[in-house]
C-alpha cells in the first residue's frame, strides 16, 4: 500500500509506526486536541446564516483572471488506490460499492488514513474533487466501531452545503443505523430544539444556527470528539471566526481537527495555529488557482448597458445551456434576475434574504434544467455542487481571489472544460 507524501508542522510530533491492516481500534482519536480557549462576546454581531462571510474588498488585477490556454489533455493523471483496498468496515465497503465508488481521488488518498489514525489535517484541494468523502468515510469508519467515543461535528459556511454534506451522509451510512442532525438557518428553530432530543452521531451545521442551539441549552458538544471544519478559509475569516471559536470552546473533548477548503490566506495560519498546535498538512492544489481545464477571460465594457447587452448576447448562446451568475450584494441579484425575467430568460436567483425552501426549490430547479439560469451571491459559491454549469459569469470583479476561485470552481468540475467570464467595467456600476 502506497505512503501518501506528508509535510509535518509541527518538528517535534512523533511520527506513529507504520500503518497495519487492521481497521482502527475503537478508542476515541488519539491525537491532542488544541490549547484554544475563547470567551464569547456576547456584544459581538454574528454575520446571517449562510451569508458566506465576509472578505475584504480588494482590487484584483483583471489580467490574472485570464485563461485562454486549456491543459486538460496535458494533466499527468494521479494514481490512487481503490476503496476496496483500503481497511475498511465490511459495511461501508458495500455502501462505497453500492455507490458506484471505486477508486479514490488524490485528496482522500492522501488524508483518509491519517484522518482515521486520529491525525489533525489541513487538507488544500480544488473544487470537485472529493473532499467531503475524504472526511466523511473515516469519521463512518470509527463511527461503525465505537458511537459513543467518536462523535463529529461538521461546521460549514453555507445552508447548503450543509444539505449537501448530509445528503452525502445519510448517502453513505443507508441501513447502517448511524443519524446526524442538519443544523441550518432559514429552518424552524423549534424544530430543531425538538430533533436534538433524539441521538445522531454527527451534527452538520452553519455557526450562526449551532450557536443558537448551543445558547438554548438544546445542543451539548462536551463529548463531541471531532471537529471538521469544511470551506475553512470562509470559516476562519472574519465573518465567522468567532462563531467558530464559541463553538469550540464548547467542545472540552475535542481529540481531532480536520480543515479541507480550496484556498488558503497565510493570514490564517495564527487562527490555524490556535485551533491545532500539531497538524500535517496535505495540499493536492496550490490554494491560488484552480484546475487548467477552466477557459477563463475578461471582457472589458465601458458601461451597464454595455455590459448587460453582451451579457444577454451570450446567455443566448446554445453552448451555455446552465449559466450561474455572481454579483455582490442581495440588491444586485434581485435587480439582474428582474431584468432577465423580463427579457423571458428561464431565471432565478438566491441569496441570504431568500427562504431556505425558496433556495432549495431554487437549486433544485437549475439542477433538472427547469431554469436556465441562477444569479447568486457568494453564498451558491461554496454551497451548489451541480454538474455541467457551462458557464459562470462575474458580473463584477470579485472582492478577493480566494472569492474568485470558489466561484469559477462551479464550472469545469470533475475534470470537464468548464468556462468563466468576468466583466471589467470602467464606468460607476
Amino acid at each position: 500500500m502506497r505512503k501518501p507524501n506528508r509535510r509535518s508542522n509541527s518538528p517535534s510530533k512523533k511520527r506513529s509506526p507504520a500503518r497495519s491492516n487492521k481497521p482502527f481500534n475503537d478508542s476515541r482519536p488519539s491525537q491532542g486536541k488544541g490549547s484554544f480557549r475563547s470567551k464569547p462576546n456576547r456584544n459581538s454581531r454574528r454575520p446571517k446564516s449562510g451569508g458566506g462571510g465576509r472578505f475584504k474588498k480588494q482590487t484584483l488585477d483583471p489580467n490574472t483572471l485570464i485563461n485562454k490556454s486549456l491543459t486538460q489533455t496535458e494533466q499527468k493523471a494521479v494514481v490512487t488506490r481503490t476503496f476496496a483496498s483500503l481497511p475498511l468496515h465490511p459495511k461501508l465497503q458495500a455502501r462505497l460499492q453500492k455507490k458506484n465508488f471505486v477508486n479514490t481521488t488524490e485528496i482522500q488518498d492522501k488524508t483518509i488514513e491519517m484522518i482515521l489514525e486520529g491525525e489533525n489535517i489541513m487538507g488544500v484541494a480544488n473544487t470537485g474533487t472529493g473532499k467531503t468523502g475524504a472526511f466523511l468515510i473515516p469519521i463512518i469508519e470509527r463511527l461503525l466501531y465505537n458511537r459513543k467515543n467518536n462523535k463529529s461535528i461538521v461546521l460549514v459556511p453555507t445552508r447548503e452545503l450543509a444539505q449537501q454534506v448530509e445528503a452525502e451522509f445519510k448517502s453513505l451510512t443507508k441501513g447502517l443505523q448511524l443519524y446526524s442532525h442538519c443544523l441550518i438557518g432559514g429552518t424552524n428553530i423549534n424544530k430543531d430544539v425538538t430533533k436534538l432530543r433524539r441521538e445522531a452521531q454527527i451534527i452538520i451545521g452553519t455557526p450562526g444556527r449551532v450557536n443558537d442551539m448551543l445558547n438554548r441549552r438544546a445542543l451539548k458538544l462536551m463529548d463531541t470528539a471531532v471537529l471538521v471544519l469544511d470551506e475553512f478559509d470562509t470559516m476562519l475569516d472574519m465573518g465567522f471566526q468567532k462563531e467558530v471559536l464559541r463553538i469550540v470552546d464548547q467542545m472540552q473533548h475535542r481529540q481531532q481537527t480536520i480543515l479541507f477548503s480550496a484556498t488558503q490566506s497565510e493570514k490564517q495560519n495564527s487562527i490555524i495555529q490556535s485551533l491545532m498546535p500539531q497538524y500535517e498538512k496535505v495540499r493536492v492544489s496550490q490554494g491560488e488557482s484552480n484546475t487548467d481545464n477552466i477557459y477563463q477571460d475578461i471582457i472589458r465594457v465601458d458601461s451597464t448597458e454595455e455590459k448587460n447587452e453582451i451579457l444577454h448576447e451570450l446567455l443566448q448562446r446554445k453552448q451555455y445551456s446552465k449559466v450561474l451568475i455572481f454579483l455582490d450584494t442581495k440588491r444586485q441579484v434581485t435587480r439582474l434576475f428582474r431584468q432577465l425575467k423580463k427579457k423571458d430568460f428561464r431565471v432565478d436567483e438566491i441569496h441570504g434574504d431568500k427562504s431556505q425552501n425558496y433556495r432549495s426549490k431554487a437549486i433544485q430547479n437549475f439542477k433538472s434544467g427547469k431554469i436556465q439560469i441562477m444569479v447568486a451571491t457568494d453564498v451558491a459559491s461554496r454551497g451548489i455542487d451541480i454538474d455541467n454549469i457551462s458557464l459562470v459569469v462575474n458580473y463584477h470583479i470579485p472582492g478577493s481571489r480566494e472569492s474568485y476561485v470558489h466561484r469559477i470552481g462551479r464550472t469545469g468540475r470533475a475534470g470537464k472544460e468548464g468556462h468563466a467570464i468576468t466583466f471589467v467595467q470602467k464606468g460607476p456600476a
